[in-house]
């Protein structure tokens, strides 16, 4: 197994088993929940192929959706976030992703955190739609994923910050 390959694997098991373990058992306020494993979706190596984060983030989500008996609202907003994430990609860094040289340790922290912003916000929004699955009760929904994606923001940015490899 190449290393590319054994950091993903690696990365996948530790945030599924941080998430159902660790984070899913935080409730701020009653219903603030930070959901760090989408971090292994926005941290996908970008020169992988696509077709491979797809099935990858099914499998995230499903794992994620098993342990804590959510019925397949993770795999979904996985899901959603992964095939959006070519766009995402294009918005945030522009010609770096069309030349395939994005090293998110190397970016500027504006550029980072507006792409793990976004990808956030349409994760939490899709999941906390398909929770409430009401559309009469939206402002719970947009309250849910505005104080949550905060919340997970902040956590991916410092993980990303704390285990990012310093390169020249």
């Amino acid at each position: 197994m190449n290393s590319i390959a054994s950091v993903n694997t690696i990365r996948f098991i530790t945030l599924v088993l941080l998430q159902v373990l660790v984070l899913s058992h935080i409730y701020f306020l009653g219903y603030i929940n930070p959901y760090l494993y989408i971090l292994f979706i926005i941290l996908f190596p970008v020169k992988n192929n696509r077709i491979v984060l797809l099935p990858l983030s099914f499998l995230l989500g499903i794992t994620v959706d098993m342990f804590l008996d959510s019925g397949g609202m993770h795999a979904a907003a996985c899901v959603t976030i992964a095939y959006i994430r070519p766009m995402v990609l294009k918005f945030c860094f522009g010609t770096i992703y069309e030349h395939q040289t994005i090293k998110f340790n190397q970016v500027e922290i504006g550029q980072k955190l507006t792409y793990i912003s976004i990808l956030t916000l349409i994760h939490h929004f899709i999941l906390f739609l398909f929770e409430v699955f009401n559309f009469s009760k939206i402002i719970l929904v947009l309250q849910k994923t505005l104080f949550s994606s905060i919340f997970t923001i902040i956590l991916c940015v410092l993980v990303t910050i704390i285990f990012s490899r310093k390169t020249k």
